[in-house]
């Protein structure tokens, strides 16, 4: 399965206008336990905006840099990471992701406030697992059909949710078994009777990567995420 995101409509002209105005930097050092997974930086426009941190999928950072651009297109200091990093039993994978973190805060280009995340798959899995511990860290958090296969207790992961977390699904994904609607539904109930914020928005028709390019892609599903995610950006970590 192809997995580039696709730009929601008009952002790609937008993209057209920055021109070298919007940065995208590789930092290409290998990982280490100081220095943190391997990462990409996006730029604002302004040159510099609260940041948000995008967590990959199980294909890796380069399918998600259309949506990383959408987003410091909106003036955030964007960080797009890989969710092998994130969601892993080889490494420390929350370790990882407050290393990202601390570097985004501490970057000229980025805030020293708390931030917001965004996952796909396993980079939602990873939210799942570490960010909704993190109210220390993370204002908020976007999961777009999360992996939930790896948890063992779902209803006890669920029970550590400390931040506010949006979960966009699709109702006929059974891709590898990762994330089904089952398990999206469990959440939402488990989140409800115990009162914690967490919303799930199913798309009825859609399936695993219903808004990256390929077979499954939704158009108008897509573009109803990107404005679920846009305004929960702006309602949970706006841009001053």
């Amino acid at each position: 399965m192809l997995t580039r995101t696709r730009p929601v409509a008009g952002i790609s002209r937008w993209f057209a206008t920055l021109g070298a105005l919007t940065l995208c930097a590789l930092l290409s050092s290998p990982a280490s336990a100081q220095d943190g997974p391997q990462q990409e930086v996006f730029i604002p426009e302004s040159g510099k905006g609260p940041a948000v941190v995008v967590i990959s999928g199980r294909t890796g950072p380069p399918n998600y840099r259309n949506y990383a651009k959408q987003v410091a297109a909106l003036g955030y200091y964007t960080v797009l990471i890989d969710g092998k990093d994130i969601l892993t039993r080889a490494q420390d994978g929350a370790q990882n992701l407050r290393t990202v973190i601390a570097k985004a805060q501490a970057s000229p280009h980025g805030m020293p406030d708390k931030i917001m995340v965004i996952g796909f798959s396993q980079g939602g899995g990873g939210i799942l697992a570490h960010a909704v511990k993190m109210p220390d860290l993370i204002k908020a958090a976007v999961a777009h059909y999360p992996a939930t296969s790896w948890a063992r207790n779902l209803p006890a992961i669920v029970s550590r949710i400390q931040i506010p977390v949006l979960v966009l699904t699709g109702e006929r994904d059974t891709y590898n078994n990762c994330c089904l609607i089952e398990s999206m539904r469990m959440m939402e109930s488990t989140a409800k009777e115990k009162q914690l914020p967490l919303e799930l928005v199913v798309y009825p028709d859609a399936e695993h990567g219903f808004n990256l390019d390929g077979r499954y892609y939704r158009a108008d599903d897509s573009a109803d995420a990107w404005r679920r995610t846009s305004e929960r950006l702006a309602r949970h970590h706006p841009v001053k």
